[in-house]
């Protein structure tokens, strides 16, 4: 009984034998998974969503005030040039013409009676000439008050579109006061907006491509020839961006006013090398990647990124086309380290 625990040893031993020792664990190459670099097959393109508008957009308003009468057309209504699209109360004005018409009227008579007692001698030169002074200012009046008779109804300046209603019947308006926001018939274009880090690069004139949402959601959507037209020089102060027209030269009748198109602008040249996010390792201030030798081993290499995109890293030197980079499993690597690439679909 005082030697029952060697009995035991050879069990314990036996349980040991499971449990293989540390420098046991099979090591070897580590599996990654590697890239082969190549220069990007399309151009690098800015892509930016905007409206199309018209070239001109004419915010129209009566010439005098007062209270609006009648509105003659709605949003969306087609309009030409001279057609009324709004009517003041014009009982006012009638009465100011009214006056000033029987003025001109009396200014008239009596300018004609001053004649007659010029030709007796009754009167000096310097009274029928006032008399002359008075008539015509009371014509001038007259005409004046027609006129702003008139500009109580207010006409369409050129064919177009009703974009906006901006006052309603019964509403008291200011002269010059906006009613109506006409977009002429023409040329249409769409309006973005570019952050300040996309502008370097962007001159009036430069090619783009205007693509509808609309058409995006069928097969086939036609694409648009664009042209920057216009260019903000100052950002705006709460979005910093710089507001931008982007001219389309060959809109159809698919293309209406207020639809959402995409633009993009190419720019750049097609060498650009893209890598996965996935392939940096960031050293200090410094972007390297490991590049994959003929004998399987890896070297860091720093590299230059342009910047950052939805398919990768945009790379401006450190690789050339045709290397073999790693491109998941970087962070566990050493320099000189072996690796296995992994198989395609692995």
């Amino acid at each position: 009984m005082k030697f029952w625990w060697l009995l035991a040893i050879p069990l314990l031993v036996a349980c040991g034998e499971k449990l293989p020792p540390p420098d046991a664990v099979v090591t070897g190459p580590k599996l990654v998974k590697a890239l082969k670099v190549g220069a990007g097959g399309t151009a690098h393109e800015q892509r930016y969503s905007g409206e199309v508008r018209a070239r001109i957009e004419s915010t129209l308003g009566f010439r005098v005030g007062g209270k609006l009468a009648e509105r003659l057309v709605d949003a969306g209504a087609r309009v030409k040039a001279g057609q009324p699209l709004a009517r003041l109360d014009p009982a006012d004005a009638q009465l100011t013409f009214a006056q000033a018409e029987a003025n001109r009227a009396l200014a008239a008579a009596e300018l004609q009676r001053s004649r007659e007692l010029q030709t007796k001698n009754f009167i000096s030169q310097a009274a029928l000439d006032a008399k002359v002074t008075t008539a015509k200012a009371a014509a001038a009046q007259a005409q004046l008050a027609k006129n702003q008779a008139a500009y109580t109804t207010l006409v369409a300046d050129a064919a177009g579109v009703v974009a906006a209603v901006l006052a309603e019947p019964g509403q008291v308006v200011a002269a010059g006061q906006g009613v109506f926001r006409i977009a002429r018939d023409g040329e249409r274009e769409v309006a973005v907006n570019i952050p300040e880090s996309r502008i370097t690069g962007l001159n009036i004139g430069t090619a783009a491509t205007v693509t509808l949402w609309a058409g995006q959601n069928n097969a086939g959507g036609k694409a648009y020839r664009g042209r920057l037209r216009e260019l903000a020089p100052v950002a705006d102060p709460a979005t910093r961006t710089f507001a931008a027209r982007i001219a389309i030269l060959d809109a159809d009748i698919a293309v209406a006013l207020g639809m959402t198109a995409s633009v993009s602008f190419a720019q750049g040249n097609d060498a650009q090398i893209v890598v996965p996010l996935a392939a940096i390792l960031q050293q200090g201030e410094q972007a390297t990647v490991w590049v994959i030798g003929a004998d399987a081993t890896v070297s860091q290499r720093v590299v230059a990124i342009e910047r950052y995109a939805d398919s990768g890293a945009v790379l401006k030197s450190g690789l050339q086309p045709g290397e073999m980079i790693v491109a998941a499993g970087a962070f566990k690597l050493v320099a000189g380290e072996k690796i296995r690439i992994a198989e395609a679909g692995k």
